[in-house]
């Protein structure tokens, strides 16, 4: 397993745990009591990562990005979805063109960009 997946899944199996924490003492606590905030902080994370992309600050762009899977994570736990769930989803997309992947979605969102 590579050092991102087993930091991914150490990570995945704190959050899970701050499931039971109080939420006083917890901000992961916090976040999964309050999935709409848990998103809206995925969202400014990803705005900030963006931002940190079109930098020349590498470090920048590693922090950022390292806030953004925390907060991601996050969702998927609020939301009760697995990174199996997200593997499963990649797996099944292997081999695919993304061209083409994205032109089999039924969503009409699917052709914006």
């Amino acid at each position: 397993m590579s050092r991102v997946a087993d930091v991914l899944e150490r990570l995945a199996q704190t959050i899970a745990a701050r499931n039971s924490a109080e939420a006083g003492t917890s901000y992961t606590a916090q976040l999964l009591a309050d999935p709409a905030r848990a998103a809206k902080k995925l969202g400014e994370e990803a705005i900030e990562t963006v931002i940190a992309a079109l930098g020349a600050d590498k470090d920048a762009l590693a922090a950022e990005s390292a806030d953004l899977i925390y907060h991601w994570l996050v969702v998927l736990a609020a939301a009760g979805v697995s990174l199996d769930d997200v593997a499963a989803k990649l797996e099944a997309r292997e081999g695919t063109s993304g061209l083409d992947e994205k032109a089999s979605r039924s969503s009409p969102s699917a052709t914006r960009e």
